[in-house]
């Protein structure tokens, strides 16, 4: 049975999307949650069905309905099958659920395709204009509870034959910008290179300066219900 929130005049929806950026807006949303002792929703939408999502989305998904669970959200809503511009979506789900504060993540949405389509902070002004809009931006730390790495610093990727060459100068062959973590203990660029690709965080590995492949690197521990308690 869920606790009854102690003021209603305030709610707020936390809009999440795949990568290990989703946990940390959850995060903040239930702070902020907690601190008003308001209601909670946790939004995240695709224009796939559910069925036909793949195993690291549904993972993504089975770990955000866990921490709606855990930390008492009111609800966490799945839009699946969804053919509508997101900032349509989040505003229906704004007026439903009466919300008054929106949280949302750091986009990779360049300047130019803003000027040109128009950004989602834009459209959700003009379609929701009474509601408060938080952008979180992607954090610049890694979740390590061991202390295997440095603190993270800027860092930019070059494409070289079939894989990317990391470099801490900027130039015109820059494809990709980011922060790198570079292992304790070893005299060489090695340790994880985080960044954002296709709208997406990613966290991928890199060796000797060089990354080979864009796989997903999970940084962060599966979570036990009996570590919260």
């Amino acid at each position: 049975m869920k606790k009854i929130k102690g003021r209603m005049d305030e709610s707020i929806l936390v809009c999440v999307y795949y990568g290990p950026n989703g946990e940390r807006l959850i995060q903040r949303g239930c702070k902020i949650a907690n601190m008003m002792d308001c209601p909670l929703y946790i939004l995240t939408i695709d224009p796939k069905p559910f069925d036909d999502m793949d195993a690291e989305k549904s993972h993504y998904i089975t770990k955000w309905q866990q921490l709606a669970e855990m930390h008492s959200a009111d609800a966490f809503i799945l839009k699946d099958n969804e053919r509508r511009p997101v900032s349509k979506v989040i505003a229906d789900v704004a007026r439903e659920k009466n919300i008054t504060q929106i949280i949302l993540g750091q986009t990779a949405q360049s300047r130019w395709e803003q000027i040109a389509k128009g950004s989602i902070i834009n459209s959700l002004l003009r379609e929701v204009p009474f509601v408060d809009l938080h952008i979180i931006s992607v954090s610049r730390s890694l979740k390590d509870e061991e202390g295997h790495f440095e603190k993270g610093v800027r860092a930019y990727l070059i494409k070289d034959g079939d894989h990317y060459r990391l470099t801490f100068k900027y130039s015109n062959d820059v494809e990709y910008e980011g922060i790198f973590f570079k292992d304790l203990g070893t005299d060489f660029n090695n340790g994880v290179f985080k960044f954002m690709k296709d709208k997406k965080t990613l966290q991928v590995e890199c060796t000797d300066d060089v990354i080979k492949d864009f796989k997903n690197v999970d940084m962060a521990p599966e979570f036990d219900e009996e570590d919260e308690k």
